[in-house]
Order: C-alpha cells, then sequence, then structure tokens
C-alpha cells in the first residue's frame, strides 16, 4: 500500500546546528513519558575498560533510543561509547542537534561511528554525503533503498501491530519489549521516508568506511535494491543476515550483528583502510 504522508517532509536534509545540549522530541507534551523515552541514551564500558571509540546510534521510525539498550549495553562492554538518539522522521532539527552535540563533546573518544536502523540509516548516510557531519565511519543497519519502502510495513493500525513486530524482527525477547512499551509508536513504520534523504543519501559521496547490516529477510527494504545502493560507495562492506528481518541489531541474530559491528570497530581503530585481523581460512 502507500501511505499518505503523516507529517510535512522535511528539509532534504536538516541543517547543522551549533553544539547544544541535547534536544527532547518536539512532538510530546513536556514532562510526558514519550518525551522522556525520547531524549538521549548512554552506554558506557566498565570502568576498568579503557574507551575505544564512539558510536552514535539514530533510531528508526517509532522507535525510541532506549530500544537499543541490548546492542549498547553489549557495545559498551568491548570498551565502546555508545549514545542513541532518537527518531529523525519526527525531529530532524533535534536529532541533528543531538548529533551535533555529542560530536563536540571531547569525552567521546575517536573513531566515532555514526549509526542509523531503518529512516535512521537513511537520515544518517544524507548527513554525511553532504558533509553535514564529520565522522570517522557509518553504520547502517536495514538501509532503505527508495521510498516505497514505508508501504511494504503494511501496518498502519493496531489490528496489524502482529505483522509490523514480524518484520522488525524474529526475536521473540525483542518483540516482547517493543509491545510492551508504550513509548513506541505503533504505526510509525508506515510513515514515508523522505525522499530527499534517499536523494541526497548517495553513498557513492560518502568518502569515510561503510558497515552495512542487513537482513536477507528484509521486507520492508529488500536486500537486492539495498545492495545496489552499497555497490555505488567506495568504502562499503555489506553483511547480510541469513533469515534476518529488518532490525538487525535487535534481530534473533543480534549476537552476530554485534560481533560484526565489534570487528568492524577494531578494525577501524587501526587505520581507515580497516586492516584484516581475522581470517577464515
Amino acid at each position: 500500500m502507500t501511505s499518505a504522508p503523516l507529517i510535512p517532509p522535511p528539509a532534504p536534509v536538516p541543517t547543522p546546528v551549533a553544539a547544544s545540549a541535547p534536544a527532547a522530541a518536539s512532538d510530546t507534551a513536556p514532562g510526558s513519558g514519550a518525551q522522556a523515552a525520547g531524549a538521549p541514551r548512554s552506554w558506557d564500558g566498565p570502568p576498568t575498560v579503557a574507551a575505544r571509540g564512539t558510536v552514535i546510534v539514530v533510531a528508526g521510525r517509532g522507535e525510541h533510543p532506549g530500544v537499543y539498550e541490548r546492542f549498547g549495553t553489549r557495545i559498551a562492554f568491548d570498551g565502546y561509547r555508545v549514545r542513541a538518539v532518537g527518531d529523525p522522521t519526527r525531529d530532524p532539527a533535534g536529532v541533528t542537534a543531538n548529533i551535533q552535540s555529542l560530536l563536540a563533546d571531547p569525552d567521546l573518544p575517536s573513531p566515532r561511528v555514526l549509526a542509523g536502523s531503518d529512516a535512521g540509516a537513511a537520515f544518517v548516510a544524507a548527513l554525511a554525503a553532504t558533509g553535514a557531519v564529520e565522522v570517522d565511519a557509518l553504520l547502517l543497519v536495514g538501509l532503505p533503498a527508495d521510498a516505497d519502502d514505508a508501504a511494504r510495513a503494511d501496518g498502519d493500525s493496531d489490528a496489524d501491530w502482529a505483522t509490523q513486530l514480524a518484520a522488525r524482527t524474529a526475536c521473540p525477547t525483542h518483540q516482547a519489549r517493543l509491545d510492551a512499551d508504550p513509548a513506541v509508536r505503533r504505526d510509525d513504520l508506515a510513515r514515508p521516508i523522505p525522499s530527499s534523504w534517499l536523494v541526497d543519501g548517495d553513498l557513492a559521496k560518502v568518502t569515510v568506511p561503510i558497515l552495512g547490516l542487513h537482513g536477507a529477510a528484509d521486507l520492508i527494504s529488500p536486500l537486492a535494491p539495498a545492495r545496489a545502493r552499497y555497490a555505488g560507495a567506495p568504502r562499503a562492506e555489506l553483511v547480510t543476515l541469513d533469515g534476518g528481518r529488518h532490525d538487525a541489531l535487535n534481530d534473533a541474530t543480534h549476537r552476530s550483528a554485534a560481533a560484526a559491528v565489534v570487528l568492524f570497530l577494531e578494525r577501524l581503530r587501526l587505520g581507515a583502510d580497516l586492516p584484516t585481523i581475522a581470517r577464515w581460512s
């Protein structure tokens, strides 16, 4: 199906703003639980583990930063500081402000990787391709291939919530968490992704290394057209997860996805040319 836009399409890529305190979500009443859920989240490793880098995660449609707690905790345990910000389709300017504030934080070590899932992946790809942010690498999860990706969710009502859950993840633990989370917007997976983000997010213009994570069974952003987007990037590696759904970081294979991310981060620490650390022979 084709969903009508629920909000006016934002500007092609939000204009970067000066570093400031992290912004809260703009579409909730002050003091509301949803607003608190949308506030940026942080995960740091044990104090005995030296910080090895920073990963900034941009949430997908209908999500909030807390959705990435499992991923953030695991990556932080390996020494990487993880910060998560909200859904850019709801508040692109606020999300941009949060990213800029985090990148200006001298306490967050390099290398600094900007990550995004679903619409968040499209958003950060556009920021990097247009030079709106300077980071050391990108991590793109479930990267949308075209503006019709929203229609494939085929879920714009509570009656079809089970279909949306199954499209997002095959992990029963994460499905249960989303189902019980009042801050998750159940209809948002069918919201259109601004086409300007897809146009501006030309991976051929991204000069830093890219790691893509994509489920082979992703029904929202099918693998074949997504693979074509990565093919144009000068420095991209695509990891496909057999049987994987749309949210690779929170899918049944989330441990394997996290392991792939850690290996990428460790190689990135050795240089932007990503020297090989481990070989399967």
